[in-house]
């Protein structure tokens, strides 16, 4: 596990489309793992502003996100498509038939639809870069604490937690969802590199639990201690908890001094 401390949210975000353009860049058909939520908007923003200035394309990617709500239609304001156009797809010249949720319609088995997803993942060769946000309770997707660590994508309930960190995006008069489909942590797992970006002070425990804790299901994104390209990228604030900032940026210049000679990526 790198893990590489920064001052802001802006350098986490810019730190993470350099390495996110950098794999396109050296893989024009790359697979990307896309996540939601208000940590990755900067990232997308940064991306967006690479493709209109003629940097990065998108033309042969394809993407699969982490989760969706359950029994949500796409047009949703509220669904994790309509968040992804409006923050990445509609600005980028991706291909919207390659880019994939883990949806699951009114009468669809969930766990027909899972099963499905897993496919579809399988046949795209499998995801090169994995983004993830952190939730206050250590999840990753929607793999709350108790989730097996060897999980596939599937259905999960929601904690009171993560429906009340998230009811700050619904309106009084709008149904929050309280299920929803999510890659499972064994998914996760499975792809070649993952990059965690977290900031703020409210997210400084779970980084704590996550790179210094015992490999836990009460911490679903300590598993990544067991990964062997995860990158984890964190502000300050959210950084604020560990021990040893010396010895991360120390670290982190050694393995600039790699990088410069051998490239980000070393198995594509």
């Amino acid at each position: 596990m790198q893990v590489i401390i920064y001052d802001d949210a802006q350098q986490v975000a810019q730190s993470a489309a350099v390495w996110v353009k950098t794999l396109i860049q050296q893989k024009p058909d790359t697979v990307l793992g896309l996540a939601t939520g208000s940590t990755p908007i900067s990232l997308y923003k940064e991306l967006v502003d690479e493709h209109k200035k003629g940097n990065l394309s998108f033309a042969n990617v394809k993407s699969f996100n982490l989760d969706e709500y359950h029994q949500i239609e796409e047009t949703n304001p509220q669904s994790y498509r309509s968040f992804m156009k409006q923050h990445l797809f509609d600005h980028v010249d991706i291909d919207q038939s390659n880019t994939y949720l883990p949806t699951c319609a009114i009468g669809e088995n969930p766990r027909a639809q899972g099963l499905a997803y897993e496919e579809k993942i399988k046949q795209a060769g499998g995801i090169d870069l994995q983004i993830l946000g952190i939730g206050a309770n250590g999840h990753i997707g929607f793999n709350e604490p108790t989730s097996s660590l060897v999980s596939r994508t599937r259905i999960k309930t929601l904690t009171e937690q993560t429906i009340t960190d998230n009811s700050r995006l619904f309106s009084a008069d709008e149904e929050q969802p309280t299920m929803a489909m999510t890659m499972g942590i064994g998914t996760i797992m499975d792809s070649r590199y993952v990059l965690l970006m977290a900031t703020g002070k409210n997210k400084a425990k779970a980084v704590l639990d996550t790179v210094a804790g015992p490999l836990s299901a009460m911490c679903p994104a300590s598993v990544l201690q067991m990964h062997e390209n995860a990158v984890i990228l964190l502000d300050k604030e959210a950084a604020s908890e560990l021990a040893d900032h010396e010895y991360f940026q120390w670290t982190d210049e050694q393995n600039k001094k790699l990088n410069a000679e051998f490239g980000l990526f070393h198995n594509f």
